[in-house]
């Protein structure tokens, strides 16, 4: 469908149908990938369903690219959950995975089932994510079993960057990559209804989408996985976050706001804008009768 520029966009399945955790896993019966972003407002959840978008992520790096902080750890429920709503509404047919901010499932499942609730009730999500591992999986059998869908996001887990000691690739010697294998057979027999591979040799992500029927995302982990996220900030170059040294970078935001933002402030200062065309005037009658009476 071409825009005005005379590109074409492909017809956003989103536009027709809702799109579930059964159509993920139709795709990938089917050999067809599927593409999702991160998202953190309706203006831009909105563009992203115009674009063709099959799914989105709210992610908590929320907190490091639209907030400033240097991790996701500040990331908190109530403004994850405001967030999640907001882009639910910007894109309402839309696969939406709401990402479980630091601390809102570790401490016990109670606690977990509670925000995790959150998330599908108030902000209209099609599933959790989760940081997990085999220490997790009551957790992700718990969440399943109070009918919560839950992404079991294995690799790389920036919620757990100070034990990892940084962003580091993960699974790239043979012991540890048989466990990320081992830990996404545990994740699935817990219940989990997707995964999420980051940071993990393509070599062991293919062999973990090849050994399981859940759709797999892969975030820097090579071509094989079923779908694909990359934060949106990383992939617009807007030098925010911690983006991956492989990403591919779309659009140079960074340069073409800087320049905006350059030209708005030099017609400030040079009194080009706003000018008597960009204002609100009065009818001169008007204008004339409040002349006269300030007089």
């Amino acid at each position: 469908m071409p825009n005005d520029a005379g590109i074409s966009y492909p017809v956003a399945m989103n536009a027709a149908k809702k799109i579930t955790i059964s159509t993920l896993r139709n795709r990938k019966k089917q050999g067809e990938k599927f593409a999702m972003l991160t998202c953190y407002d309706c203006p831009t959840a909105e563009l992203m369903t115009e674009a063709g978008l099959d799914a989105i992520l709210v992610g908590d790096t929320y907190a490091e690219v639209c907030l400033g902080n240097k991790s996701t750890l500040p990331a908190k429920m109530d403004t994850m959950i405001e967030v999640t709503a907001a882009v639910r509404r910007g894109a309402p047919n839309a696969f939406l995975l709401g990402d479980m901010p630091y601390l809102s499932y570790q401490a016990n499942n109670t606690e977990a089932i509670h925000n995790a609730g959150r998330f599908m009730a108030e902000a209209g999500c099609d599933a959790v994510k989760l940081e997990v591992d085999r220490r997790l999986a009551d957790t992700v059998a718990a969440l399943t079993r109070a009918t919560v869908p839950v992404c079991a996001h294995l690799g790389l887990k920036p919620q757990s960057i100070h034990q990892l000691g940084g962003y580091k690739c993960q699974g790239k010697s043979a012991d540890a990559a048989l466990q990320l294998i081992e830990d996404a057979k545990i994740m699935e027999d817990a219940g989990a209804c997707m995964l999420l591979l980051e940071a993990v040799p393509m070599e062991v992500a293919r062999m973990i989408t090849r050994r399981t029927d859940l759709p797999v995302i892969g975030c820097v982990a090579g071509p094989y996985c079923d779908g694909t996220v990359v934060v949106l900030h990383d992939m617009l170059g807007y030098k925010a976050g911690h983006p991956p040294k492989s990403l591919k970078v779309y659009a140079d935001v960074h340069k073409i706001l800087t320049t905006a933002f350059a030209a708005y402030h030099k017609d400030i200062i040079n009194g080009e804008f706003p000018t008597a065309a960009h204002s609100i005037q009065m009818e001169k009658e008007e204008l004339h009768k409040l002349e006269r009476k300030l007089q």
